[in-house]
């Protein structure tokens, strides 16, 4: 630290500082090293890339290049830029990120894309207009973290109420600033469960009436038109594979799903059949390696219209259903 300290005060320029940055950060094999550079520089400027590259000369504070100094360190040591900043962007939104809450990643907005199509589909179908506005909708985002996916939703479908659910009062309170931020606060009520398990139960839904009174205060088993969920899906055995700044940085609880991975599908799937309406959907994110343990659980007579979407790189990421109606359920298992 003190080394970089020395080296930095010969670079009170934004070109030196930036350059100085790079190289700490290659040195200290830091992936894509030049962008995490530049956003703490700009993180600590208050600019933007454009003015930064259109003012290469200009002078640094003494105080803002130290502030850029203990942050470089940081990134070196392995904490993720996000967390340094504490912001990511998700679906063209700003998030504030923590880290009691996982990074959003760009493979999760396919899980917004696959519920607003599935939910366009299925207005399709019944041979109705698609309710663009989402009106009359009731939206569950199980394990909601930063609150990216329910948030995201609200602002496609501002007609929807929405119940973000997380088992972590943590990751709730910073999903409750998104929401604010975002101002879908009024539509997104918070409730602390493990998976689902909280909604059924009458004493807990009492504690959670506001800010809405209509999505859980109507009932002591709430109903939804889609339920969505990004789970903690990494497998324990792999912990050793994942990059230095997730292992040691992001929250395990967010991460780890058991130990492969895919142990949290099964009672999710089972909740989800319980709470959805007839025709519901549910549309969940995918590990690297999941779908094969997963599938089979939908290849029941609950659910039908089982899609698979795949990401850029080909992966299965997202994986969509459709709720039967009990009535088709019970003769389908009576066949």
């Amino acid at each position: 630290m003190p080394e970089m300290q020395e080296t930095v005060a010969t670079f009170m320029d934004i070109r030196g500082l930036l350059k100085e940055g790079i190289a700490r950060l290659r040195g200290a094999d830091v992936a894509s090293f030049t962008l995490a550079a530049e956003i703490l520089l700009l993180h600590v400027l208050g600019r933007d890339r454009t003015w930064i590259y259109a003012h290469p000369e200009e002078t640094v504070s003494d105080a803002d290049a130290q502030r850029y100094v203990a942050l470089l360190a940081r990134r070196a040591a392995g904490e993720p830029t996000q967390y340094l900043t504490g912001k990511q962007e998700f679906w063209g939104l700003e998030f504030e990120v923590t880290p009691e809450v996982l990074i959003p990643r760009p493979e999760t907005e396919h899980v917004i894309e696959v519920a607003l199509d599935r939910l366009a589909l299925r207005e399709v179908r019944a041979g109705r207009p698609n309710k663009n506005d989402g009106a009359g909708l009731r939206i569950a985002d199980v394990g909601t973290g930063s609150g990216c996916i329910a948030v995201a939703l609200a602002k496609e479908l501002p007609g929807a109420e929405f119940v973000a659910v997380d088992i972590s009062a943590a990751a709730l309170a910073v999903a409750r600033r998104n929401a604010l931020r975002h101002g879908v606060v009024e539509r997104i009520e918070f409730v602390e469960s493990n998976l689902l398990q909280g909604l059924g139960k009458s004493d807990r839904l009492a504690q959670h009436a506001a800010p809405l009174q209509g999505v859980l205060a109507a009932s002591a088993m709430p109903h939804f038109d889609l339920i969505v969920s990004n789970p903690p899906y990494v497998g324990r055995r792999e912990a050793e594979t994942l990059a230095r700044e997730v292992r040691e940085h992001e929250p395990e609880i967010a991460l780890y799903g058991g130990e492969e991975g895919y142990e949290l599908y099964g009672e999710l799937i089972r909740q989800a059949a319980k709470h959805l309406k007839p025709r519901g959907i549910v549309v969940l994110e995918l590990g690297h390696n999941s779908l094969a343990a997963v599938e089979p659980l939908l290849d029941s007579a609950h659910w039908a219209n089982v899609g698979i979407t795949k990401d850029l790189a080909g992966i299965p990421r997202v994986i969509a259903a459709e709720r039967t109606s009990d009535q088709a359920a019970n003769l389908e298992a009576k066949l």
